[in-house]
């Protein structure tokens, strides 16, 4: 039995609330399967910033990225910013610290939740770059100004060429269960040079995965298509701002934020969060949706098999991702999802809804990172 060692960054407003629910589902995972996770809790909340100025340090991000994995909750208060006028969020600053170059960001329509179009089904995996990109010069010296104020789009060769193989590869992992097996880049080389840069360099690497089908649209119109004709989607790859907008309304699509995990990772290290934010209007009460906490929790165990071949660890996440699936098509269901659920009420589901044991029979419809 392989035991792991993570780091929890449960965050603010309703951070705290999912991953407790997350870390209950893996604690009955741990009782009935074997699994064994050590976990270190970490307070690098927005909250506690206000409280004491103190924010994540380099020093922190090289303890912490000792650890296996990182699963992190949700992080950032409106009415509380730094100096620059950003809001607080360490979940940047690790993307930076340990090149974590691509955000998977899976989403599907589960049984059981009605999405806003008519199409039927809805199965896609956006990958978002987030080292570059629009974000690339936040660390820029910046001279505070009312009458002006600019940001730096940066795109480099090395880091598009590996995005483009994680793309590439989570399509190729995807068709053996049943999608197409495509990649499509939305870009905007119409305007911007750095995204003449990376078309060229998606021209190099789709030549190399002639096995693999792929397609390019603007972004302005690659986002019109996720609403009218999501089906001729498979794998979506984007610059960092692009595939963050991009992401969220494939997450629309399923039924909102509440059932849209995310990883962000690099070859070497994974943070693992729900694509929502931290809600604190809702904090405190109960009702926030743990599932897109939950299948995150399950994508940290699938990329940790994955990286070390350990097939327990991937079994159970798609035990994981089958009960989740299992209470999305029965109930109870989120107040997001038109259901009166509460949190708890949503998690003990998903744990009667693990099976006894695992089995290997099983491919779920995200792929591990970082091949």
């Amino acid at each position: 039995m392989t035991e792991y060692d993570i780091a929890v960054i449960p965050g603010d407003g309703i951070g705290p609330e999912v991953v407790e629910a997350a870390q209950a589902v893996l604690a009955e995972c741990e009782a009935r399967y074997g699994l064994a996770l050590n976990y270190t809790t970490y307070d690098f909340s927005a909250d506690l910033y206000r409280r004491t100025g103190r924010k994540i340090t380099a020093g922190d991000m090289d303890e912490i990225g000792t650890r296996d994995a990182v699963l992190f909750g949700a992080m950032g208060l409106p009415d509380v910013r730094g100096p620059e006028g950003l809001e607080l969020g360490a979940q940047v600053e690790m993307r930076a610290h340990y090149g974590l170059f691509s955000s998977l960001r899976p989403v599907r329509l589960f049984p059981g939740v009605d999405g806003p179009l008519k199409a039927e089904e809805v199965d896609m995996l956006v990958i978002r770059e987030t080292s570059e990109g629009m974000f690339a010069g936040l660390a820029d010296e910046h001279e505070p100004s009312d009458e002006s104020a600019s940001d730096r789009m940066t795109i480099t060769r090395a880091t598009s060429e590996k995005l483009f193989d994680v793309a590439f590869s989570q399509a190729r992992a995807r068709r053996k269960r049943g999608t197409p097996g495509h990649v499509t880049l939305l870009h905007k080389s119409n305007a911007l040079r750095s995204n003449v840069l990376m078309e060229r360099v998606f021209d190099e690497v789709a030549a190399r995965n002639a096995d693999i089908g792929s397609a390019k649209y603007y972004i302005d119109a690659g986002s019109m298509y996720m609403v009218t004709d999501p089906g001729r989607y498979d794998v979506i790859v984007s610059e960092n701002i692009f595939g963050d907008i991009v992401s969220e309304v494939a997450a629309g699509l399923v039924g909102g934020l509440g059932v849209a995990p995310s990883a962000d990772v690099s070859l070497t290290h994974g943070v693992f969060q729900p694509s929502h934010g931290s809600a604190p209007d809702i904090a405190g009460q109960g009702i926030a949706n743990p599932t897109a906490m939950i299948l995150s929790a399950a994508m940290m165990l699938e990329w940790l098999g994955e990286r070390r071949g350990d097939d327990l660890a991937t079994r159970i996440a798609h035990a994981i991702q089958g009960a989740v699936e299992a209470t999305l098509a029965t109930g109870p269901r989120a107040r997001d999802l038109g259901g009166s659920a509460g949190t708890r009420e949503v998690t003990d589901a998903v744990i009667r809804a693990l099976p006894p044991q695992v089995d290997s029979g099983r491919r779920d419809h995200v792929a591990a990172a970082g091949r």
